[in-house]
This record gives structure tokens, sequence and C-alpha cells, in this order.
């Protein structure tokens, strides 16, 4: 298989961490040089003695390195629009331009090099490669292109593998599964919401799904497919095996799911290095405790992340997995996003709780979540949109509301509403609306 690089993904601990070493010094001898963004927050934590890089090389350790957040790359590209200050090469050596999708804030521009894009598509690579991809497989692609960067690079990995690739935007949902089944697709990428919505489709239009061709789906975006809730009703609907994966347009692909064990991530170790912190203190936390994912990429040379606080609640597992690799795990995939978490009368509450319970109920084909931040007795309310064939809908909003007081110690203000109400999302779903109530449907 093109990109895959054998004697990095059998590597020993020890051999990781030697050539995450090794890396890391030729990304901060780079950066030094020409990265002002970079260079000026090295100089604020080192002083003059990055101008000797040498010496400051030999003696530096990955925790003397300062964090970086998004609200400082937010301020810098601000400050220096379009791009910011964090390029280590000239405007005229980038070839591509991606942004966030602005889900945490203002939306992040992205560069990146026909390098670094190339970096881009390994990572993929590895994902495929974990996740059983055969030169065989059709790959097909259910949304439109823009500058959210999406599967853009999983697009690109899987034409330079040699795989056939269907791009299907443009389409409404119901002609995109015709055009998925006439080209006998085998693998589908795209968000968890969007496989659960395109499941809804098929059935409203008699098509069964589990009968297709289709034996993958590679979802990310959204933590659903770690939600086991989530993943069993997207796996029963289309009779296919669910591959998980995390990544962010200004980090890279990091993370990815092997075949031999289910429900939990592997971080590309090749290509990044991660720590967990409590998020409050910045202490590091012993392993198989949660806390705030920390990354720093190693082969992303042109706009470069070093200890970037991703505001991801993981908990990371070390151990040699069925799958022969000693990368890390995050044990259950990102458990929610720190900033994502609301308080309702005294409990905190992650989304990823509360799609958990709501997508046991069967009849549950899509909700929105609400809760008024600005109130002094917060409540969080729920819209539930049931299928056709939910014959009590006041029974099932009743159940839901019992299910959420066992398990989180609160009981939601839970509402029924008419068929097609609720907006449904190809790319990331934004089922929460936070800081002011939704008037009644």
């Amino acid at each position: 298989m093109p990109f895959f690089q054998q004697t990095e993904e059998t590597r020993t601990p020890e051999q990781i961490a030697s050539a995450q070493r090794e890396k890391l010094r030729r990304l901060i001898r780079a950066v030094i040089q020409t990265n002002r963004f970079q260079r000026a927050k090295l100089e604020a934590e080192f002083g003059s003695a990055i101008s000797r890089p040498d010496s400051f090389l030999d003696e530096l350790t990955l925790e003397q390195l300062p964090f970086t957040t998004r609200a400082e790359l937010e301020a810098d590209q601000a400050s220096n629009p379009p791009y910011g200050t964090n390029l280590t090469f000239a405007i005229d050596d980038f070839s591509r331009m991606h942004q966030t999708s602005g889900s945490g804030g203002v939306p992040m521009r992205w560069l990146d090099r026909g390098k670094d894009w190339g970096w881009w598509m390994k990572l993929w690579a590895v994902i495929y490669r974990a996740g059983d991809v055969r030169a065989t497989d059709r790959f097909f692609f259910p949304f439109s292109f823009g500058p959210f960067i999406g599967f853009w690079a999983a697009f690109d990995s899987a034409a330079a593998l040699g795989n056939l690739c269907l791009p299907a935007g443009g389409m409404t949902t119901k002609a995109r599964l015709g055009f998925m089944l006439d080209n006998e697709a085998t693998i589908v990428c795209c968000t968890p919401t969007y496989a659960l919505r395109m499941a809804e489709v098929a059935a409203e239009a008699g098509i069964r799904l589990d009968r297709s061709s289709i034996r993958s789906l590679f979802v990310a975006g959204e933590p659903g497919g770690s939600i086991p809730a989530t993943r069993e009703r997207i796996e029963s609907a289309w009779g296919a095996r669910v591959f998980d994966h995390a990544g962010m347009t200004e980090m890279g692909a990091y993370a990815f799911e092997c075949v031999e064990c289910p429900g939990g991530l592997h971080i590309n170790e090749s290509e990044f290095i991660a720590e967990v912190i409590d998020p409050r203190t910045t202490e590091p936390v012993p392993d198989g405790h949660e806390g705030e994912l920390v990354l720093t990429n190693l082969g992303r040379f042109g706009m470069p992340l070093i200890r970037y606080r991703t505001g991801d609640l993981v908990r990371l597992l070390r151990g040699r997995c069925a799958c022969t690799r000693w990368y890390v795990r995050l044990n259950g995939g990102i458990l929610g996003r720190i900033d994502d978490m609301v308080t309702v009368r005294g409990n905190n509450v992650f989304p990823t709780a509360i799609e958990a319970i709501l997508r046991r109920f069967g009849d549950v084909v899509e909700y929105r979540v609400s809760v008024d931040e600005l109130a002094v007795k917060q409540d969080l309310r729920i819209e539930i949109e049931a299928s056709g064939a939910c014959d009590a809908p006041a029974a099932l909003a009743r159940r839901i509301s019992e299910a959420i007081r066992d398990r989180l110690n609160f009981r939601p203000v839970v509402t029924m509403v008419p068929t097609g109400t609720l907006p449904r999302f190809e790319m990331k779903s934004k089922r929460w609306i936070r800081g002011r109530p939704v008037p009644p449907t």
C-alpha cells in the first residue's frame, strides 16, 4: 500500500519516543529561523538561548515548551490577516487553504504546501490501512466540498492509493443514495449524523442499505462514531462496520480505529506527540484518567502546532493493541469537548452523554437541545422528532426524561415535535443551542 511505513507502525514505545524527539528537534530548528509566531513564543519562554539552536535543542524537552491555544491563533490571524504569522515559508510556497468550521468560535484559515498535503495523505493512508481498506474498494463521499477540510485529504489519499472515488456533491440525499448504489460503492466517508440521515431517507424510500455493497463507514467530525448507541444504530441500519476517526483542520488527522479493537482510537504517534493534562492546572494526569488532549504535529512544517490544547476530553491508555501497534489509545474515543460542557442544576453535562442516552431509543429520529445559561435555574430542554412507527409519543418523552434522570441526576424538559420539524445536517451537526431558550415549536 502506498504511504505505508511498516517500520513506523511497528515501532516499540522506546523507538517511537526516539523518533518523536528527532522530529521535534527538526521542527523547532525550522520554526526558529522563519516562523514569526513560533519564534516569538520561544523567545518569550527562553530568551536569547534560541539564538544558539544547537545547544538549545540539545537541552530542550517537550515539557519546557509553551502551550498553544486557539485564542492565541485567532488573535494572531485577526491582527495579521488573512493567515496570521504562524508561517514557516512564504505565502507563494503554499498551495491549499482550508478553514475550521467555526464551531469553536471564529473560523481559522490554515495553509498547506504540497509536501504538507502529502503528509495529510499519508495520515489517511494509515487510517485506511487500520480499517482494512482493499485495492478493490470504491469510496463514496456524499457531500459538497467547501473550505472546511472535511474529507478533502481522505478523498485525495484514497485516489492516490488507486481506489475509485465517487464525489456526490450537489445532490439530494435520495439522489446520492441512488448514485452510491448504482456505482456499487463499498466504503462511505461522512459524519455520524449524515450516516443516520442517509439511513432515514433510505428507509423512507424502501432502500435496504443492509443489503447494499457498503461494508465500512469511516466517520469523523463528531464524537458519535465512538458513542456505542450511535455506532450500533449506524451499523445496524447499514449492515456495515463503523470506523471512527479524529482530526482537526489546524492539527491534522491524528487518530484512527483499528479492526481488532473497536470503541477506541489510536493516536498516530509517528506523526504526533500526545499529552493529557488537567485543564485547570495544566499538570499532566495519570494514564487512564480523564483530561484535556494536547497535541504536537511533527510533519506539517508550513503551519505547525506545538503543544496545542485541543479542548477535547480524553482518557489515554498505553500498551500493545491486538492489532500489534504500540500507539497509545483514547479509550472511548473523544469523550467530549471541554467548552461544550453545560451545568444543569449543579450537574456537569456533555452533549455526548445526552446523545448516548437518546440513541438508545429506536423511535428517536432527530433531536435538538437548548439550555438557557442566562437563567437563574437552568433547565435542559430537548425537542424530539419521533419515527412514524412511534404510536405513543407521550410515553416516549416520559421514558427519555426518566432515563436522563437516572443516568445524569436531573430531569430535562422533553417535548415531542412533528415529523420534519428539526433540521438535518450533512457535515457537523448543530443540535445544541446555548445561552438562549428555544421558543416552543
